[in-house]
């Protein structure tokens, strides 16, 4: 996912998840009921009319208010858990199975929408914020619950392959809408090709291959809390390929061949700004660059859809023994320090670098293909592009997005023809 600072093209990119459920409460944190938590950012965006008219037009609606009285009946902070999980989890596979074509649509907005998926997510997560049982909740207990409805609504749990010989897998994951105060409106088409793809099977050159998918925050400190981490360490070691994907570039794919260990300060989607090195375990051992081990030659020679697409190789590094950021168009030199990778220094950046790290930490950088794509800017069309006086769908934007989706299906089947381990 890229943001444009200066012109189109100069993007700030990446993404992260909430970090896993918190430690169990104290005894005498557990017994003093805490107040109700205020409501994010993000939240406070919901009560916005195109919000509420995706929601409306999709059917989604009704998710935050059902999940409303489904709490209220909970008990127990025991029960509370098993529905904040259970419901969590039928919200994941409700927004799949619409932009899949199952079930009924809801309304008249477009299948391959990601953004109800998005707003549906806020309004369960407001729920649990505001939500004052009568047998008390501590602070800790709260964060476990807004943990366990974040793994459950993203997919992060739901990644589960077939035993069957000879199927491929492969782990792809998309980001959250961002931006939203720029324009309320907007989708990301990494999120919708996750839900597009989630449990779906290619057939490619070497035989049928299984897609499994997540969809990551965009919040800085999701992504410093473990989540990316989280959710891929248990897959890396049992797939044939994976991918990160997030919204670019306009007008173009790019397969980005290096990632860098910066954070650029633009804000994430609660408005919070980092300006540092990526924080993970083990600072001391921790590289300033990464490499795609995807085979970006084949993906950039085939013919994969209407979007050109590109080897990206173009960092921001200050020299080893200088002070000053510089443009490195073919990667890095020997020893410099990181300021954006290929992907910029934003959230797509981070999620490219953590996801590749790990790889390499697990040991796999030689037998398993994986690395970071970016996807087109996802556009309105022709006079609807004022959030103000716009509408919140129309027919060259859901083209654009189904055209996007359909795109990285193809790159993903180039890709893992040829892989495995």
């Amino acid at each position: 996912m890229t943001y444009i600072r200066v012109r189109l093209g100069a993007g700030v990119l990446g993404l992260a998840l909430v970090g896993g459920l918190a430690a169990a409460p104290t005894a005498s944190a557990a017994t003093s009921a805490a107040a109700a938590a205020p409501v994010t950012v993000e939240e406070q965006r919901l009560d916005r009319t195109a919000p509420q008219e995706i929601l409306r037009r999709s059917g989604f609606d009704t998710v935050a208010p059902g999940f409303a009285r489904a709490l209220e009946r909970a008990g127990s902070f025991g029960q509370a858990e098993r529905v904040v999980a259970g419901q969590g989890a039928r919200l994941w596979q409700r927004a799949v199975d619409r932009a899949q074509g199952r079930g009924p649509a809801g309304g008249d907005l477009s299948r391959d929408d990601d953004r109800p998926l998005y707003w549906a997510r806020l309004g369960m997560t407001r729920e649990v914020r505001q939500w004052e049982p009568e047998f008390g909740l501590t602070d800790t207990q709260r964060a476990s619950l807004l943990a366990e409805l974040e793994e459950n609504s993203r997919g992060e749990n739901a990644i589960r392959y077939p035993h069957a010989k000879g199927v491929k897998r492969i782990l792809l994951t998309g980001f959250d809408p961002f931006t939203l105060d720029r324009d309320v409106r907007i989708s990301n088409p990494s999120g919708a090709t996750a839900l597009a793809l989630d449990g779906t099977t290619i057939q490619t050159a070497d035989g049928p291959a299984r897609i499994e998918t997540a969809v990551f925050p965009v919040r800085w400190q999701d992504f410093a809390q473990g989540t990316v981490e989280r959710t891929l360490r248990r897959q890396l070691p049992r797939v044939d390929l994976f991918t990160t994907v997030s919204q670019g570039r306009v007008g173009r794919f790019d397969v980005e061949r290096t990632n860098g260990a910066w954070r650029g300060s633009f804000p994430d989607n609660e408005n919070v700004s980092r300006t540092e090195t990526i924080p993970v375990t083990d600072p001391a051992s921790q590289p300033q660059w990464t490499s795609t081990t995807l085979p970006y030659a084949r993906i950039v020679a085939a013919v994969t859809g209407r979007f050109p697409v590109y080897d990206h190789t173009s960092v921001t590094e200050i020299p080893a023994g200088g002070t000053i950021p510089v443009v490195r168009p073919d990667g890095p030199t020997p020893g410099s320090t990181a300021r954006a990778g290929g992907g910029g220094d934003y959230l797509s950046n981070e999620i490219a670098y953590r996801a590749t790290l790990l790889r390499d930490r697990l040991g796999l950088h030689d037998s398993l293909p994986g690395g970071h794509v970016h996807t087109p800017v996802l556009q309105f069309g022709t006079g609807n592009t004022d959030p103000a006086t716009g509408t919140v769908t129309d027919p060259e934007f859901v083209q654009n997005r189904l055209d996007i989706i359909a795109q990285v299906r193809a790159i993903v089947t180039v890709a893992v023809s040829g892989a495995g381990r």
